[in-house]
């Protein structure tokens, strides 16, 4: 018997495609919000071994539609939903979060410096395609496909159907980022040239408390995470971990206006608006950690968080007073108390930062793939990313050897 066709189409708002039907493809085993081990296996007699992914809240449709609908991620802003949908019989089979972009930013994976040599060449490398979450450097599931169906065919023909929609939009280009590492491969079969990065993250050893966790350490680095923690909290700080109904809207309120202090300063114009983080209060609390720091009764700086099933996502960070290392205790070693206390795996902690290091983060491979029409420029680009790759790979491997762990067996705790 035949198989069903697989039909294409690009939705220009995630409000054509119906919450239920989204979430089926992009978190088919959704567990209970940071509360159990994720799973990550591959199905039987999955060839590519594409594996259904443990819960990202990343990719569900509560988060995306809030990026839309607070005018955060939309055409204004440069990011055009241009959301890839693929059905079997007029069901929803898979999909794809992918946005019609007129620049760079916003994304963390960084190519003005393609764009720049191509249109002094001549070219015009706006519009582009870009399929990820927007403004969200996290590693998670890009070509989302539903249970019940043929995944293997299914992925192929979304990697296909990117490749097309490139070509209809007129773009230049497609920007896969922050992809798994079986996604990249398989679009690399698909014409769309790899790259690495990388970032800083925390692993889980099966602490059972944060203590566990230092005497992991070498003396100078355990001694100086206590020290740390300790100023932190010198000037009467306390820290508060809100989630669920215990996030108001003044917390949000407070939040906001530490997340525009610190956008601000640092690039100028931050991409969220006020009515996102209501937005996902509304729709997604019990995914989301606030970290607040409160003193003289009043908040003074916070950093947000996602819940995965087996990942806490560190997001954005501000504060409005500033005290020493309190930026660390917020970010770095509050996120692993909760990981720890609620039996998650991994800490991200979002892009950048060597710095992480010395608190424990050890650095990990991102992947992004880039399909580029123009043969020239692709040439040029595929050239570059070879020894970017090799850089990246060496890199990582010298910045793991400075890891604060215990080296020997005979250092003591």
């Amino acid at each position: 018997m035949a198989s069903s066709e697989i039909t294409l189409e690009a939705v220009p708002s995630i409000g054509e495609v119906p919450a239920e039907d989204w979430d089926a493809c992009a978190n088919p085993d959704k567990a209970c919000n940071g509360h159990g081990a994720g799973t990550s296996s591959a199905l039987p007699g999955n060839s590519l071994a594409l594996s259904k992914p443990a819960y990202n809240p990343f990719v569900s449709h509560a988060f995306l539609s809030a990026v839309e609908k607070s005018g955060s991620a939309t055409i204004r802003t440069g990011w055009g939903p241009r959301h890839l949908v693929a059905k079997i019989d007029g069901r929803v089979a898979g999909v794809v979060p992918c946005y019609l972009k007129s620049h760079s930013q916003g994304e963390y994976v960084f190519d003005r410096g393609w764009a720049d040599a191509y249109e002094r060449a001549g070219g015009r490398y706006y519009p582009k395609l870009q399929v990820s979450v927007p403004f969200t450097p996290a590693t998670g599931p890009r070509l989302l496909v539903r249970d019940g169906v043929d995944r293997e065919r299914i992925t192929e023909a979304l990697a296909s159907g990117l490749v097309a929609l490139c070509g209809v939009s007129k773009a230049s280009s497609v920007h896969v980022t922050f992809a798994r590492e079986t996604e990249w491969k398989l679009l690399a079969q698909h014409g769309f040239l790899q790259r690495t990065d990388q970032q800083f993250h925390w692993r889980n050893e099966g602490f059972a408390t944060f203590d566990d966790f230092l005497a992991t350490l070498n003396s100078r680095h355990r001694k100086s995470i206590k020290r740390e923690r300790r100023d932190a909290l010198a000037a009467g700080v306390s820290i508060h971990w809100l989630t669920g109904k215990d996030i108001t809207e003044d917390a949000w309120d407070a939040f906001f206006d530490f997340y525009m202090e610190t956008g601000s300063r640092k690039w100028g114009r931050p991409y969220l608006t006020r009515e996102f983080f209501s937005l996902i209060g509304e729709t997604m609390s019990r995914d989301v950690l606030l970290v607040m720091a409160r003193r003289n009764g009043r908040w003074i700086a916070g950093a947000i968080n996602f819940i995965g099933s087996d990942t806490l996502f560190g997001r954005n960070w501000g504060a409005v007073e500033h005290h020493p290392f309190l930026h660390f205790e917020v970010c770095y070693y509050q996120a692993i108390d909760f990981a720890i206390k609620h039996g998650l795996d991994n800490v991200e902690a979002g892009a950048q930062g060597e710095h992480k290091i010395a608190r424990g983060y050890l650095p990990r491979t991102t992947h992004s793939a880039h399909f580029i029409a123009d043969p020239g420029l692709r040439r040029a680009i595929d050239d570059y990313l070879k020894r970017e790759r090799a850089y990246v790979a060496e890199a990582g491997r010298e910045l793991a050897e400075l890891g604060p762990f215990r080296k020997g067996i005979d250092e003591a705790p």
